[in-house]
């Protein structure tokens, strides 16, 4: 009953009912995604659930290089290529780390009293991240940080589901008020049927859009910029504001910042966007992180001509519902 060949047996038949699972649950889950391309998030979708076949897969190649099904060779690789993948696909994704770093905003004089910002960016609310769990920790790690205010720099849905306000409601439990602006999957991808659920969701939940907005503190001014692939960025009136305070820019292209005018004080953008590359491969991820950022921005500070910017690598995926290299990150930026 238990020769190699019956395991083999059982396990394709494991195999193939694990697979049947995977396409009916990306079936229904694509029903319930607002979407204006429903076969493109089907297929999405698919790879996300497909991915539970990587366990078995995982288990039956030690039994099958032990027993001699496989080859060597053969075993090996499988069990390195699948564990890579069972790795970046269930475990990576949810190991959201914290980084820190302080800036002093006015090279010329510190601040009175330094100030807690907490940027996050890219949940990616939808097809493979940004569900409960995740959200959970997010909110958790947010806390133990105890910020001033927490920022979050657009990308929030990636084809989400009509249940977006009661995703969103775990937010509510940050001890900080929340500022927001919109990305470009929030703008133009999947389009305009998500912008109402969206803000409808953000304002349910406590969460403060100042796309377009000056939001003032003690000792620097905040202001949210629109996305630049909607076309939302133009900051050529910022000269023409008040100068007796440092700026803060909220943006979601960290890209924007070459539009930057010049002011008397040197602003900081935050941005996100690009996921710091969200897989890390050699060569490849840097050929296609040049698609992403014609400015060359992956993760960290950038120093520009009239501002700096600084990137996060945010905390959802799109494309693959993998992070390999790349946790998802919260960052702590103190202003001195």
């Amino acid at each position: 009953m238990w020769d190699t060949d019956s395991v083999a047996v059982y396990f394709y038949i494991i195999f193939f009912m694990l697979g049947c699972w995977g396409m009916v649950q990306a079936w229904l889950s694509q029903t319930r995604t607002e979407t204006i391309h429903p076969f493109k998030a089907f297929v999405h979708l698919l790879a996300f659930y497909l991915s539970y076949l990587l366990v078995p897969l995982f288990f039956f190649s030690l039994y099958a290089g032990w027993s001699g099904y496989y080859s060597i060779h053969q075993a090996v690789f499988i069990f390195l290529l699948s564990g890579i993948l069972i790795y970046a696909r269930f475990i990576e994704p949810h190991h959201v780390s914290v980084k820190t770093l302080q800036y002093q905003l006015n090279p010329e004089q510190k601040m009175q009293r330094p100030v807690k910002l907490v940027l996050i960016a890219d949940l990616h609310i939808g097809l493979f991240s940004g569900h409960e769990r995740q959200l959970k920790i997010i909110v958790e790690k947010i806390n133990q940080q105890n910020p001033d205010l927490v920022l979050v720099a657009g990308d929030w849905t990636y084809e989400p589901e009509n249940t977006l306000a009661d995703e969103l409601a775990i937010l509510k439990q940050i001890n900080a008020p929340v500022y927001s602006v919109n990305g470009n999957h929030d703008e133009q991808y999947p389009g305009p049927p998500i912008q109402n659920l969206l803000q409808h969701a953000l304002k349910v939940n406590n969460v403060i859009d100042i796309e377009g907005k000056i939001v003032e503190f003690d000792e620097f001014r905040l202001l949210g910029v629109g996305d630049l692939w909607a076309g939302k960025t133009d900051m050529r009136y910022m000269p023409d504001l008040p100068q007796d305070k440092s700026w803060v820019i909220l943006s979601h292209n960290p890209d924007t910042v070459d539009m930057v005018p010049q002011l008397p004080k040197r602003p900081l953008m935050l941005s996100g966007h690009t996921h710091g590359g969200q897989v890390e491969l050699p060569w490849l991820t840097n050929y296609i992180m040049e698609k992403v950022s014609i400015l060359g921005h992956k993760k960290g500070l950038y120093r520009h001509e009239h501002a700096d910017v600084f990137v996060t690598v945010g905390t959802g995926m799109v494309g693959v519902p993998f992070r390999f290299r790349v946790p998802p990150t919260i960052d702590v930026i103190e202003l001195i």
